[in-house]
Order: structure tokens, then C-alpha cells, then sequence
């Protein structure tokens, strides 16, 4: 029997259940920091925006990155099979769809 620590304290009958375990939880690991960075960079462009409306003369290239710093978080939620390209651009379009009928953006 193989006690595992730091993983919820889970007694475990074989090193192979030990080892599943801990790869669950390294996965677990990085989804949330994942979810987290996401959740920033984000942020960052709400804050980007924000300051884009406030100003007159507000720096593009700062928007920019953060335009692109989300991109790339969008990216990686594929890469992990959070999302995939199709759901992601179904989901654009789905949006897309509604602006047409609620803004004058499309």
C-alpha cells in the first residue's frame, strides 16, 4: 500500500493508482493556473479599454498586446483541449449573430 502526501491524503493500493493520481493532479494544477492567467490577461484588456474610452488619445500599441495576450491564452485553452477551434469559432459566429441583431456593430 502506497500513501501518497499532498495529493488529498489518498491511500492508494498500487504505485500505478499513485502515479495516475499524481498526473491528475499536476493536470488539475495547470488547468487552474491556466484558468487564472486567462482570468489576467483578461482583466488586462478590460483595463485597456477602459482607458481606450477615457482618453482621446490612447495608445494602440498597449491594446494590442493585450488584444494578443488574450489571443494567446485562447490559443493555449486549445492546445489543452479546453476548447476546440471549431467550438471556438461556432461560438464567434454565434456572437456575431447576435450583435447583428442588437448593436450596429455588423
Amino acid at each position: 500500500m502506497v500513501l501518497v502526501k499532498n495529493i488529498r491524503n489518498v491511500v492508494l493500493t498500487n504505485e500505478m493508482d499513485a502515479n495516475k493520481l499524481q498526473r491528475k493532479y499536476f493536470e488539475m494544477e495547470k488547468l487552474e493556473e491556466l484558468m487564472v492567467i486567462t482570468m489576467e490577461e483578461c482583466g488586462e484588456l478590460i483595463q485597456e479599454c477602459s482607458k481606450a474610452i477615457r482618453m482621446q488619445d490612447f495608445n494602440r500599441d498597449e491594446l494590442k498586446e493585450e488584444l494578443s495576450d488574450v489571443m494567446c491564452m485562447l490559443e493555449l485553452m486549445v492546445e489543452n483541449k479546453i476548447i476546440t477551434r471549431s467550438e471556438l469559432n461556432n461560438g464567434a459566429n454565434l456572437k456575431k449573430m447576435k450583435l447583428m441583431q442588437w448593436s450596429n456593430l455588423i
